[in-house]
């Protein structure tokens, strides 16, 4: 059944060109387990075949991946924790996974919205915490384009080589999945680590900065 709903996908973008990519990007930014793998690596293909521009991919797919993550922060801020911990096993966000996406915003804030484009699950639901947070949507906005922006620039680059050299993929978007992920697994688990590193320093400065308060008034 997956395997034909992804083909499904695949095709939708290629028949409905840049509006393909900016509405697959959308609701896979919503809490519909939509991979973006399976949305940027082909158009990204096509653009080397002269039906889409390499940055018209990376742009647009940024743009849906923000316009679908805005749409969950609102309606996640407008309705709220109750309603969404009741209800959200209807809509593919069971209890379990709405409580990974808030610890993650309760503890990387802003900067794991932005880290939070490059991993699987917590991408897709990212925004409803924060929406539930309040937090200022100014930041949630630019943490979630900048991140969208590298994230789709990273599957654009890759669709081209790992396609450029085996279009057959095209035809087996399981198997293309699998490729993406084999090929992405060092980078992801390079974002990871950054953000650890980001959030160790960030602790440190702040106890450091504790430290030196009373040594200043004194």
């Amino acid at each position: 059944m997956f395997h034909s709903l992804f083909a499904t996908w695949m095709q939708f973008v290629h028949d409905q060109g840049y509006v393909g990519v900016f509405l697959m990007m959308a609701l896979g930014s919503t809490v519909f387990p939509l991979p973006s793998e399976l949305v940027v690596p082909p158009a990204a293909y096509w653009a080397t075949q002269g039906r889409f521009s390499f940055w018209g991919v990376v742009l647009v797919a940024t743009a849906g991946s923000w316009f679908g993550a805005a749409v969950s922060y609102w309606v996640a801020r407008a309705v709220g924790r109750p309603l969404i911990l009741r209800y959200g096993r209807y809509v593919f966000l069971p209890e379990k996974k709405w409580e990974l996406a808030e610890a993650w915003i309760n503890r990387y804030s802003v900067v794991g919205v932005f880290f939070a484009r490059w991993l699987p699950v917590v991408r897709h639901v990212v925004s409803l915490p924060a929406g539930v947070a309040r937090m200022k949507f100014v930041p949630f906005s630019l943490s979630t384009i900048l991140g969208s922006l590298a994230w789709s620039w990273v599957l654009a680059r890759f669709g081209q080589e790992v396609l450029g050299s085996d279009p057959r993929l095209l035809s087996d978007p399981d198997a293309l999945v699998r490729a993406l992920k084999a090929k992405l697994a060092w980078l992801v688990a390079g974002a990871v680590v950054t953000l650890v590193a980001y959030v160790a320093v960030d602790m440190v400065g702040r106890r450091w900065r504790r430290a030196d308060a009373p040594d200043a008034g004194s």
